[in-house]
């Protein structure tokens, strides 16, 4: 999938393409259904299938108090724009400038010259251009006028057959609130991931057994979900992929203050038995299941014993031993 940072770098006389446009934060299955249409209809007719994206979300712009924690890194985010089978992908910087664009220039400058547009794909509320001036019926105006046509497409989060939880990325926060990492990985068709550098922590865990990687919490990108314990898988750098029992909160049996996000790699694993160096990594946690809520034990015999039930749930639920 090609990958465009600005309207610069696309090539000249690109298209014809079938183009849609959103935020796509998570990539839920709402937005892959929609994204696998697209993919058909630019199949059809011999074209294209491009999204365009922003970053950062306009609301961290225009309105950073209303900014909602997102849900993917950027990275993270265009490996699975590309895993629907798009062609290309467009992030637009979105900056105050960008916003005061009229709709009709956005249209022009993006679908048009740059991406020769002739299919443009959209959901019944779509908003664009200055101010959310541009509606659905100015979208339609446009394509008469530019000569591309306008499909929209149902929310497919309301479509017949789709179970609740719906399709969105106001569900998975909501999840992700409660702590459900189920439910949002039944939203998104995919596990929930936070990303963050390794860095030094209390070591506490080697002194109690269990030695854990400590992400920077102030680095993290990806929303991260309730306190409590969970099992998830660790993503290296190198393509090591480690089952891990996570422990998201504050450490309240230590009367801890600050919020940490750690992570238990198992031990049986390729590589966890000699002693794991990730100090500076950028890992990834995929986080499956929540075992348990964070509570505050009494004392280090009664936290150890709790931890040894821990590992255990996660080693049956993630190795299946």
């Amino acid at each position: 999938m090609q990958r465009w940072n600005d309207l610069t770098a696309v090539e000249p006389g690109f298209g014809p393409s079938v183009v849609t446009i959103g935020n796509f934060d998570g990539v839920h299955r709402g937005h892959a259904a929609v994204l696998g249409r697209v993919v058909e209809m630019a199949r059809a007719r011999a074209a294209a299938a491009v999204a365009v994206t922003f970053d950062p979300h306009p609301l961290q712009v225009l309105h950073p108090e209303r900014a909602p924690q997102l849900l993917t890194a950027l990275d993270h985010r265009l490996d699975l724009l590309a895993a629907t089978g798009l062609d290309a992908v467009l992030v637009m910087p979105f900056t105050r400038e960008l916003a005061a664009w009229s709709p009709e220039r956005f249209v022009l400058d993006v679908f048009v010259r740059a991406l020769g547009a002739a299919v443009v794909v959209v959901g019944h509320d779509v908003r664009f251009g200055a101010g959310n001036s541009g509606d659905l019926s100015t979208m339609q105006e446009l394509g008469r006028r530019h000569g591309f046509e306008v499909v929209v497409l149902d929310d497919l989060g309301d479509a017949p057959g789709v179970q609740a939880p719906r399709w969105s990325s106001t569900a998975v926060r909501e999840a992700l609130a409660a702590g459900d990492v189920a439910r949002a990985a039944a939203v998104l068709g995919h596990p929930h991931r936070v990303t963050s550098t390794v860095v030094h922590g209390d070591h506490r865990g080697r002194e109690l057994g269990y030695p854990t990687a400590n992400l920077d919490t102030d680095g993290a990108e990806g929303m991260v979900p309730a306190d409590g314990v969970y099992a998830g898988w660790l993503l290296r750098p190198s393509g090591q992929r480690l089952a891990a029992a996570v422990s998201i909160g504050t450490n309240p049996t230590f009367d801890g203050l600050r919020r940490q996000v750690e992570a238990h790699c198992l031990a049986g694993q390729p590589g966890v038995e000699g002693g794991l160096d990730l100090y500076g990594e950028r890992v990834a946690l995929d986080l499956v299941a929540r075992l348990r809520p964070t509570r505050r034990f009494e004392g280090v015999p009664a936290l150890v014993e709790q931890m040894d039930r821990d590992v255990a749930e996660c080693r049956r639920l993630l190795l299946g031993a």
